[in-house]
């Protein structure tokens, strides 16, 4: 049951575009007069505390983030303003929030702990050897007479 407006994350999560808030702003920066008369710049505007279509354990992860675009009231500000149109900026901005979802939801796997194959240990203690025997052949020669 999912509709145009659905955005899909690789984590599962289906986030409504009626759920993102848009709003043109003036970018800033280098552009010359056309920075200075259009509002190609977008800023996205998404409510994490508050959205319907995330869990509650989705919610707590994304609101724990450390990024400082969360505001303290649950809200995830994205400024999206490297191309003059303000579409592109619009696709970044979701482009952007998506990764943030993904980067956020997604749970590494548990390091299995493993130990260095027979092949491995021979080929080290080898050319620890091959060193050893490298560096004492740089030593002078021990006197024989004391």
């Amino acid at each position: 049951m999912t509709s145009d407006d659905d955005i899909r994350t690789d984590t599962g999560v289906m986030l409504d575009r009626q759920s993102l808030e848009f709003s043109a702003v003036r970018a800033s920066g280098p552009g010359g007069q056309n920075v200075n008369k259009t509002s190609s710049a977008v800023q996205l505007q998404f409510d994490i505390a508050n959205s319907d279509r995330l869990s509650p354990e989705q919610k707590s992860r994304l609101l724990n983030a450390s990024d400082r675009r969360i505001s303290s009231s649950g809200v995830i500000t994205i400024k999206a303003q490297g191309s003059r149109s303000q579409d592109k900026n619009r696709q970044d901005a979701v482009v952007r929030l998506v990764e943030f979802i993904d980067r956020n939801l997604k749970t590494q796997k548990p390091r299995r702990k493993t130990r260095p194959g027979k092949a491995a240990v021979e080929r080290r203690l080898r050319d620890k050897s091959a060193r050893s025997r490298l560096k004492s052949s740089r030593r002078p020669p021990e006197d024989q007479d004391r």
